[in-house]
């Protein structure tokens, strides 16, 4: 029963998500779901993508297991700052308990390691050059299906980024607190309130790539009820958000400021969501332009 409802809660959040095939996800889901991962014999584990490190897979009862490709922009891919504040989390409600392993795929190890050490990433990740980890377990090319939650004995529990997405980390937590998926996965009885945006899209033009980038998002409560901003989320590291927490009352208004900066000349085109008491959430805002060399 547990497995079917997990099924259900995996492809819920994915149609959230993705437009997509709806058969074909669940084909997949249900694939994915109780299946076992398979892990390279000689996998080695780096701090910094430097320093060997003793890394044992089986040494946790849940493990969140992602990989990722060298295709785009490695840091915006990587977004290790989340990582970071998921392990910290993690640690809170589990007790060091779970363990978080990236396998990042990538012929050009050199500016891993500079995602890496910029980041100050000191968690063990596998740099899988030979790209093992993919070819033992055929992984299909959404994104969603390349980041699982396992157990012990590396059967799939839950599919999907958790920090790409509020309402599969939701997910995972009450999977590895051990609360009945059942009951807590139910819509939620919340209140519903409704939101003003005064614009949903921001343009940023041709600016130097070297210039952090600001924007502002002006939010009001139309409502009766009091918004409340679950959560906000990015399509990139190189992309950070600051919002006032505090519900927000009837007509009262928030910014969500939200700061850009390249890595490199690019054309970018960057998501922000946000994750509230509203029917139309998660709600996606847009930032989009081009970051020149000379200007």
């Amino acid at each position: 029963m547990k497995h079917s409802i997990a099924v259900l809660l995996v492809i819920f959040i994915a149609i959230s998500c993705i437009n997509s095939n709806l058969d074909g996800l669940e084909k997949k889901v249900k694939q994915w779901i109780g299946k076992e991962l398979l892990f390279p014999k000689d996998v080695k584990f780096t701090i910094l993508g430097t320093d060997t490190v003793k890394y044992d897979l089986s040494q946790s009862r849940y493990r969140i297991v992602s990989y990722i490709d060298s295709m785009g922009c490695i840091s915006c891919k990587l977004q290790l700052k989340k990582w970071k504040e998921l392990i910290m989390e993690l640690d809170s409600i589990a007790n060091h308990q779970v363990t978080v392993s990236l396998f990042i795929h990538s012929k050009n190890v050199r500016d891993v390691k500079l995602v890496l050490e910029r980041a100050k990433f000191i968690h063990p990740v596998c740099l899988d050059l030979d790209n093992s980890f993919y070819n033992l377990n055929n992984f299909p090319s959404e994104l969603m299906f390349q980041t699982f939650l396992i157990d012990e004995k590396n059967k799939v529990l839950a599919i999907g980024n958790p920090i790409h997405n509020f309402k599969v980390k939701m997910l995972y937590w009450d999977i590895i607190k051990g609360e009945a998926v059942a009951s807590k996965h139910k819509e939620r009885e919340v209140e519903k309130t409704q939101i003003g945006i005064d614009n949903t899209s921001v343009w940023l033009g041709n600016f130097n790539w070297k210039e952090e980038q600001k924007v502002t998002f002006k939010l009001e409560n139309k409502g009766d009820i009091p918004l409340l901003i679950e959560n906000v989320t990015t399509s990139c590291g190189c992309t950070s958000v600051d919002y006032d927490k505090k519900p927000m009352r009837k007509n009262e208004i928030m910014f969500l400021n939200v700061k850009y900066k390249a890595e490199h000349p690019e054309y970018l085109d960057k998501t922000i969501i946000v994750y509230c008491n509203v029917d139309s959430s998660p709600i996606r805002l847009r930032i989009w332009g081009n970051a020149v060399e000379n200007l």
